[in-house]
């Protein structure tokens, strides 16, 4: 037995003075409506209903009864129009993952605006840095290509970026400018630590020579795992860094870092936007995404305008679910 949907049928007979009346309202015949009243009432082992050939009235249990069903039906249908709204209202908590690195330079910038535009949203920001990326905990988890996650989830590129080398004006007055790529065996280089790269390799890519690669020998000074230590050390003059241009880009416009040995890059960098699913997917975190693409790409265009070098590149919009290449 349905037990809500004889008690939806039960208040209804009420409301409607009748089993007829009650089974068109609630699109069921009236042998349906006449089933549930009988099977609700052999459950509990009570008459509820008087029932003679002109009258129908509740008994003193149905009374009883009804008040509490009413208060039964009445939470449960707040409860689903709750639930409902979380897909269709600009409001509540938005649940968002995401790397160190990307949470700083990428997610907490674009804090002050969202709340701006959507004051109801709460933004609710776990980073840290699992092997694999919680992706079904989150309304939405921000992530770079390379990450490990399940090829089911779906995931929207943001925006492509490329990989790279700078310097601090200060290092390279000290140790000279590298013209050419094994000219980085005899500088001091930072290196980002991840999971399957060879810390002592670098591979270049020659955008201008259909992306020839050259991979050299190096012995890295600084190894890491963290993105922003190694741009610190970068900034102070410690030597010689590869860092996605986005990252990069106010401090190369500024002076504060200069890019070495351009045109090479140290690889494409993919910023994705993954959600656990496409089914129910709150309205939240829908515009959240499209307001995320947005102001990336605007500041990435920014960027190419005001310090003009090989452009960030504009990422499919389409939903993918395959991974790209590693960053730098």
């Amino acid at each position: 037995m349905d037990r809500l949907l004889s008690m939806r049928a039960f208040q209804q007979v009420v409301d409607d003075g009748g089993f007829a009346a009650a089974a068109r309202t609630l699109d069921m015949s009236p042998a349906v409506m006449t089933r549930l009243i009988t099977d609700l009432e052999e459950h509990l082992g009570v008459r509820l209903l008087q029932r003679t050939t002109r009258k129908l009235s509740l008994t003193e249990a149905g009374q009883s009864y009804l008040q509490r069903v009413r208060n039964i039906l009445n939470d449960v249908d707040e409860a689903e129009a709750s639930t409902r709204q979380q897909t269709t209202e600009l409001a509540g908590l938005l649940r968002i993952h995401t790397q160190p690195v990307m949470a700083v330079h990428i997610l907490a910038p674009l804090v002050a605006e969202f709340r701006r535009r959507y004051p109801k949203v709460v933004l609710d920001i776990t980073v840290d840095s699992p092997l694999v990326p919680p992706v079904e905990d989150f309304d939405l988890t921000i992530l770079g290509a390379g990450g490990l996650y399940d090829a089911n989830v779906v995931a929207r590129p943001v925006i492509v970026s490329e990989g790279l080398l700078c310097a601090s004006p200060r290092y390279l007055r000290a140790a000279g400018t590298p013209l050419k790529p094994e000219d980085l065996q005899k500088h001091a280089l930072l290196r980002l630590m991840y999971t399957g790269a060879r810390q002592r390799e670098w591979r270049l890519i020659n955008p201008d020579e259909g992306d020839r690669e050259e991979v050299v020998d190096i012995k890295p000074v600084l190894v890491a795992n963290h993105s922003d230590t190694l741009l610190r050390a970068t900034l102070d003059g410690s030597g010689i860094c590869a860092q996605p241009l986005d990252l990069v880009a106010n401090y190369l416009r500024d002076g504060q870092l200069r890019r070495v040995l351009a045109p090479w890059i140290t690889g494409r960098f993919t910023l994705y936007a993954a959600l656990p699913s496409r089914k129910f997917v709150p309205t939240r975190a829908k515009v959240f995404m499209e307001f995320l693409i947005e102001q990336t790409r605007l500041k990435a265009a920014e960027a190419e305008r005001t310090w003009p070098s090989r452009p960030t590149l504009t990422a499919d919009p389409a939903e993918k679910t395959n991974k790209t290449d590693k960053s730098a």
